[in-house]
């Protein structure tokens, strides 16, 4: 019985990453004709083409992209099993590492997490952008390192994923509004002018489901696609925006906020990463330090005119 070359197996992986026999001979420093033949020899192998002319460049095949992400961890798994394991210097690493969130994380959590950092390892540079929707590519591809947010459907199956913390909702209004002077009820709640928050510009969501069986719904004025956005609109206006407490408390600040009269779930807000960066001490460090930072804030406060409300 003969056995497979597994060597091929580094050379499949960065032909599926390239898609071109060009770039993945440039990066093994082979020539271009020697891995054409160890394109033909992994068509052999696998009973498929892989790599297919479409115009002047190479596309996969379904097969391939099937094979991509399967064949990229079993080259990272295998390096990581060759190579010596190596003593974490803090203070001498030299690194960037780019997280992706929502916004409101960078403003409750960003200056405990940039301070530990800064602290541990003045070297390291954290990168925030923002999070403007599900996909998982970019945890794919190696541009962000970590992103926080619900799992949801959309996930890449392969992500690893570690709750962080669990959030409710409540409502929240300028100060000096009506309703800091009410007893909030889902009739009083419902009959208000509401800004709905979806990214993708539904309109509607989980408190609108809650609000049925009372036979209630809401006036929703407005859609936007982020929590600041909404609470800059509440803040200048009679509109009431209903937001996680925890996550944008410190957006929240000078506002009234109020538990709301109606359950809808509570959503957990996860840590989530490619395990291509499983073993790498560094980012199982950043991991490490992003789970302290959100275990260790106590639940911010609603800033309310009426604390035995909350």
């Amino acid at each position: 019985m003969s056995h497979p070359d597994l060597n091929l197996l580094i050379t499949l992986n960065v032909l599926l990453t390239e898609c071109s026999v060009a770039g993945a001979a440039k990066r093994l420093r082979l020539s271009p004709s020697a891995m054409s033949r160890a394109l033909a020899r992994l068509r052999e192998a696998t009973g498929d083409p892989l790599l297919v002319r479409a115009g002047r460049g190479l596309v996969a095949t379904p097969r391939a992209l099937e094979l991509r992400e399967r064949v990229g961890r079993l080259v990272q798994e295998g390096e990581a099993v060759l190579r010596p394991v190596e003593t974490l210097d803090l203070t001498r690493l030299l690194r960037t590492f780019t997280l992706r969130n929502q916004d409101g994380f960078v403003e409750n959590f960003g200056p405990d997490l940039i301070a530990r950092v800064g602290e541990q390892a003045p070297g390291v540079q954290l990168r925030f952008v923002p999070k403007p929707d599900r996909d998982s590519a970019p945890l794919r591809d190696g541009s962000v390192d970590l992103e926080t947010g619900v799992v949801g459907k959309a996930m890449g199956p392969e992500l690893r994923a570690q709750a962080l913390f669990r959030d409710r909702f409540v409502g929240v209004v300028r100060m000096g509004h009506p309703l800091c002077e009410v007893a909030m009820t889902p009739a009083v709640y419902a009959a208000g002018r509401h800004i709905l928050i979806s990214r993708r510009g539904l309109d509607r969501g989980p408190i609108d489901d809650a609000l049925e069986p009372f036979g209630l719904k809401r006036e929703i004025v407005t859609v936007v696609g982020g929590f600041s956005e909404a609470l800059a609109l509440a803040r200048a206006s009679d509109l009431i925006a209903s937001v996680p407490g925890r996550y944008t408390g410190n957006l929240r600040d000078g506002m009234f906020s109020f538990p709301l009269p109606v359950s809808p779930p509570d959503i957990t807000i996860s840590l989530l990463w490619h395990p291509r960066t499983d073993a790498d001490p560094a980012h199982r460090w950043l991991r490490e330090c992003v789970r302290e930072v959100c275990a260790g804030r106590s639940p911010v406060r609603a800033v309310s005119s009426s604390p035995s409300r909350w």
